[in-house]
């Protein structure tokens, strides 16, 4: 129920009329949808081994499982905040979770890594209808002093989703890969059948659609990641023709920068309003977001891979391994959130970007083919309780300057910038790991062949020649052979040095790959620190009177 004013005071945007119902009634569907999309960042990357085992694919291909998703979701959230707008936040997430909920199915039933993706990709088309949708409604629903709280619980959901992720994924991949996907029905159905009960209409806004900003986004976006992602596969030179890696990223920031140009140019009818970004904390609201959504996949997707092949577990114990970062983060998040709105925001966000950089830096210091599992637990539990301090505080920052006719704007932007991150995460790691291996592994099998008897060592390094150190990611010495003139006891020796050299070469790729997201991690860590001290409820911005009334909505019967 809407919160009493004194006579003559401003209506607050986010003031609704639930008819008697508590705006805490919307949370159940908006947190479940919210931990579908969060989850499906991250459980495909204990499943990686599998994939490349069971799809015949290398890590390029199964780092476009990862990127196809991230991509349409990070493209498409700038028109799905517009769409938001103009049809209202409770068709489009309904149509969101229906696309979702079938996407998963499809994943589950893909046989080879192409249909994977494309399924992958429509699975963002789905995701990206539903979140900014998440945020809108909380902004409009819910009454400042409230909304962090509110937030807390949406951050709880994203911090837990995105850690569970790995976890979950470890106890389902045993069943079947496609049971990764699988697990997202039933919550997909439960879902539906809340938010067809209890998210209420909202008023709506004429909006135009921005075409050439849509193509703009999504064909620069498309350029870099591609780009980055393919770049080591085509040794970062020619790939048609004339036309280079580095060509073809170069394309892709000119066509970003035509974007952001376009978007300038239509002023308050752009896909991303930049007068939106006029806002000091805004802006580096978006740029923190991006940083620990780069930081998610530039842990996971590496540390999955050297916990199953460098270290042997299987994906129920690598998964195991962040249970406890899982458990602590849920519980962190809602303190975290109801904490931003008594003390400013900035210093939760700092302190969670603080943890999560000595972190990464602690696990790239630790990581070794004999590292004991221990070791790598209590690093990890400590990553949970920095993201327990970062998504509601970020969101609540983000979203506090907000007034209603851009809260959907608002929110599309704020979850773009923070799945770009996600998209140039997943390429820019999967690009630093695969040059990694191709330095490493060479450089470990020199070091092991000089434990070889004499007589051994040319024929092991001979083995090492134009293979795919990617490959290795599968585990194994998949592709390395002997020729059959070597005696089979001095073959025994040379496959026992194959797997140490690649063990050790693995492992230290994945250890300099981290220092890339460390370094990603400290930038945040600085625009957390740029941030204007307030607390973001006592500048809640007002709608203007017209619009204050109405705010009085329907809710469904």
């Amino acid at each position: 129920m809407s919160t009493p004013q004194p006579q003559g005071a401003p209506r607050t945007a986010s003031l609704v009329d639930l008819h008697g119902r508590s705006p805490w009634s919307v949370l159940p569907p908006l947190c479940l949808g919210f931990f579908m999309i969060m989850l499906d960042t991250t459980i495909v990357n204990i499943a990686v081994p599998t994939l490349i085992k069971e799809l015949g694919a290398d890590v390029a291909s199964v780092g476009w499982v990862n990127s196809a998703y991230l991509l349409t979701f990070a493209v498409l959230l700038l028109v799905t905040g517009r769409l938001g707008d103009r049809f209202g936040p409770r068709p489009v997430f309904l149509v969101g979770l229906v696309i979702f909920t079938l996407a998963s199915l499809a994943c589950g039933l893909s046989g080879t890594v192409g249909l994977l993706i494309a399924a992958r990709a429509v699975q963002g088309v789905g995701s990206a209808l539903m979140t900014p949708q998440t945020m809108s409604v909380i902004t409009r629903v819910f009454p400042p002093a409230k909304r962090g709280a509110a937030m807390g619980i949406w951050g709880a959901v994203a911090g837990v989703a995105t850690i569970t992720g790995p976890v979950l994924g470890g106890l389902l991949v045993p069943l079947g890969w496609g049971w990764i996907f699988y697990v997202n029905v039933p919550i997909g159905v439960v879902a539906l059948v809340l938010a067809l009960r209890t998210l209420p209409s909202l008023p709506t806004h004429a909006r135009t659609f921005d075409g050439i900003g849509v193509a703009l986004s999504v064909v620069g976006m498309f350029l870099v990641v591609f780009g980055l992602q393919e770049g080591s596969k085509y040794h970062w030179g020619q790939i048609w023709g004339a036309v280079t890696v580095w060509e073809l990223i170069g394309v892709g920031v000119v066509v970003l920068v035509a974007f952001v140009l376009w978007q300038r140019h239509l002023g308050d009818d752009a896909l991303m309003p930049l007068n939106l970004f006029h806002t000091r904390n805004f802006s580096l609201a978006n740029f923190s977001g991006a940083a620990v959504t780069f930081a998610m996949t530039g842990i996971f997707f590496p540390f999955t891979i050297f916990l199953q092949v460098a270290l042997g577990m299987s994906p129920l114990h690598a998964a195991l391994v962040g249970l406890p970062g899982s458990l602590l983060s849920g519980i962190v998040a809602p303190f975290a959130g109801r904490l931003s709105d008594r003390v400013p925001a900035k210093w939760i966000v700092a302190t969670g970007f603080a943890i999560l950089t000595g972190v990464v830096f602690w696990l790239s210091a630790v990581i070794g083919p004999d590292t004991p599992v221990w070791h790598l637990v209590v690093p990890m539990a400590f990553f949970g309780i920095g993201t327990g301090f970062l998504f509601s505080p970020l969101a609540n920052v983000a979203t506090s300057g907000l007034d209603r006719r851009n809260a959907g704007a608002g929110a599309g932007a704020f979850n773009t910038n923070r799945q770009i991150g996600g998209v140039i995460g997943s390429a820019a790691v999967i690009a630093t790991l695969t040059s990694r291996l191709g330095v490493q592994i060479p450089a470990a099998a020199q070091q092991q062949a000089a434990t070889l008897p004499e007589q051994a060592r040319e024929p092991f390094l001979h083995a090492f020649q134009n293979l795919d150190f990617t490959a290795f990611a599968a585990g194994g010495v998949k592709g390395f052979s002997l020729p059959s003139s070597v005696p089979d006891d001095v073959a025994a020796q040379i496959q026992a040095a194959a797997l140490k050299a690649i063990d050790t070469g693995l492992s230290k790729s994945v250890s300099e790959t981290l220092l890339l997201t460390v370094a990603v991690l400290a930038l945040g860590l600085v625009s957390a620190l740029a941030m204007k001290a307030f607390v973001p409820h006592h500048h809640e911005p007002t709608a203007p009177p017209a619009e204050a009334e109405a705010a009085k909505v329907q809710a469904p019967a």
